[in-house]
């Protein structure tokens, strides 16, 4: 596991979200440390790995620190991996957390986020942290004592450093004295 360069996290494009009340968005989420797992549900390892790995991150950390995000990135077999296909795929695997459908492309068979992540295939995590910076980008299967270490670390991070994005950094005014 190679640390990303940390950036913004772009946000995600999303043409419909499913166990979600809303529209969960990065913006929304700051404060929080997001997990975000692209799947397939026709994916061997995001089925034997990722998702498992990803509900238990969902049930080990408090939903107050990290909000995971499921991404269903459909770039293969488009015609079988549809919206109703999902809804049942997430209620065969007992998945609960919010699952966002990557938004297709208009020029591939890429979508939109993937290819927005430059992501190289699925299962794909990526970490961002509480200022929406994307910390790790991991394609294939992570290490779950690895995973969970990145996690809890970054849960642990001062919630008083500066918070910065592309406007800039703001001190935060606890620390002014």
């Amino acid at each position: 596991m190679r640390p990303a360069t940390v950036t913004a996290a772009p946000e995600l494009e999303v043409a419909a979200w499913l166990n979600a009340h809303g529209s969960p968005s990065l913006a929304a989420l700051r404060g929080k440390v997001v997990v975000v797992y692209a799947f397939q549900m026709l994916c061997p390892g995001c089925v034997s790995h990722g998702i498992p790995q990803a509900k238990k991150i969902a049930a080990t950390f408090d939903r107050g620190d990290v909000e995971v995000l499921g991404l269903h990135t459909v770039f293969e077999h488009h015609a079988v991996m549809g919206r109703d296909a999902l809804d049942a795929f997430l209620h065969e695997y007992r998945i609960d957390f919010p699952v966002g459908i990557d938004q297709p492309s208009d020029s591939g068979p890429v979508p939109r986020t993937m290819a927005r992540y430059r992501m190289r295939g699925t299962p794909t995590l990526l970490l961002i942290d509480r200022q929406g910076m994307l910390r790790q980008q991991v394609f294939g299967m992570a290490d779950d004592m690895q995973v969970g270490a990145l996690v809890a670390g970054l849960v642990h991070e001062e919630a008083d450093e500066p918070q910065c994005d592309e406007g800039g950094c703001r001190i935060p005014l606890s620390t002014v004295t």
